[in-house]
């Protein structure tokens, strides 16, 4: 559980935010975001000053906030009369996340303060909550070893002639009964991800998911993950999923094969590990994101297999590593032109991949920590294929 300490570590680094930007507060409305700050996720609006105590206005549940956030002020949600009270006249510049507050909500909140200006915030944010503390930190090793205990099952029930689908309810089954939450939050607009992916060959297609792999899916209502296709011998089974755990998301891939493995999709996996192993030595603070991420692509290309790294051909992820903490999607990206160094504590998943149109998906994913050694492996199980 979130502590009252540990909390207001979290509102004085995003109150140095608000001061360096000369903004008299922020007003979080995002679940995730409030959560972060405040311990609970009920349904509540956060106005943090750039001064001053943190105030919790909870709409649903107030009985429930009331135990579970650590902050001192929380109150029920006011009428408009007092709501524009709260905030006196020296208050004139609010924070606002852009990148997630419909246009709608922030309309609302204009009018109850007319005479403020709303401001941008949304990088500011995801740079506080981008560095984990220790307490963080260990809820992620601990996600890590429940999602880790799961992929060490897959040996048990992975069958040739069964059905992508069969092979993600099975994983599935395993990982909630391990204690996943299951709901795999994104901050991006137009992403979503039910849990992880359990494709084979047919995994080679084309989809909307921002990363190298999607998967066939359902349906075109649901165009990503598993399918009906069946899972054959001699080609790659990529499991790609998420442990959600206290909150906290690890995420990796692990290869399966029943029988033997294509030569090519074996050597792209073998440059799989070199990227990996590459970018882990590089995973310290003051590395650029960007030049990581062309280090990599450098690697890829010089092995003749840049036309297959990181997605299909001519649709392919511009990154090589994404930021995971209570959203799969945070900061840092190991991405072109994210030009920004790295920094102690800081969580990456590093996913190195190839898709090879007609013979499957290969690579390797592991959630690492920023050190000033290296990554630390937290995911950490063998990395190797795994032959059935």
């Amino acid at each position: 559980m979130l502590t009252h300490t540990e909390a207001m570590q979290r509102v004085t680094a995003m109150q140095a935010q608000l001061k360096a930007k000369e903004v008299d507060g922020a007003l979080f409305i995002f679940p995730i975001d409030v959560y972060y700050f405040s311990g609970t996720r009920q349904n509540s609006t956060l106005w943090i000053p750039a001064n001053g105590e943190p105030l919790l206005m909870v709409r649903k549940s107030l009985s429930r906030a009331m135990v579970e956030s650590v902050l001192t002020d929380i109150r029920p949600f006011p009428s408009s009369k007092e709501f524009t009270s709260l905030f006196g006249d020296n208050v004139q510049k609010i924070g606002f996340t852009f990148d997630v507050a419909p246009v709608q909500q922030l309309n609302y909140y204009t009018k109850l303060l007319p005479g403020c200006e709303f401001v941008d915030i949304s990088s500011a944010n995801r740079e506080v909550r981008s560095v984990k503390s220790a307490f963080e930190l260990e809820q992620l090793r601990v996600s890590g070893v429940c999602l880790s205990s799961v992929f060490k099952q897959v040996p048990q029930f992975l069958k040739a002639g069964m059905r992508e689908l069969d092979l993600a309810a099975e994983f599935e089954h395993r990982l909630r009964i391990a204690g996943n939450e299951g709901y795999v939050r994104m901050r991006a607009f137009n992403q979503e991800l039910f849990m992880g992916l359990a494709v084979s060959a047919g995994a080679a297609t084309h989809g909307f998911f921002d990363g190298a792999v999607t998967g066939c899916g359902l349906s075109t209502a649901s165009p990503q993950g598993a399918s009906t296709l069946l899972i054959n011998r001699d080609e790659p089974v990529l499991l790609d999923y998420t442990g959600v755990f206290n909150g906290y998301i690890t995420d990796m891939t692990r290869i399966f094969v029943i029988g033997t493995l294509d030569p090519e999709l074996q050597r792209a996996f073998d440059l799989s590990l070199e990227i990996q192993k590459h970018l882990q030595s590089s995973l310290k603070p003051g590395a650029i994101c960007e030049e990581l991420f062309l280090q990599a692509v450098e690697i890829a290309d010089k092995e003749g297999f840049g036309a297959y790294f990181m997605g299909m051909p001519g649709e392919q992820a511009r990154f090589v590593g994404h930021g995971v903490g209570l959203e799969l999607d945070e900061f840092p990206v190991l991405a072109q032109g994210f030009k920004v160094p790295l920094q102690s504590g800081q969580t990456i998943a590093i996913e190195p991949k190839f898709v090879f149109p007609g013979k499957g998906v290969i690579g390797i994913e592991n959630t690492f920590a920023v050190s000033n050694t290296g990554g630390e492996k937290i995911t950490d199980i063998d990395d190797g294929i795994v032959f059935l």
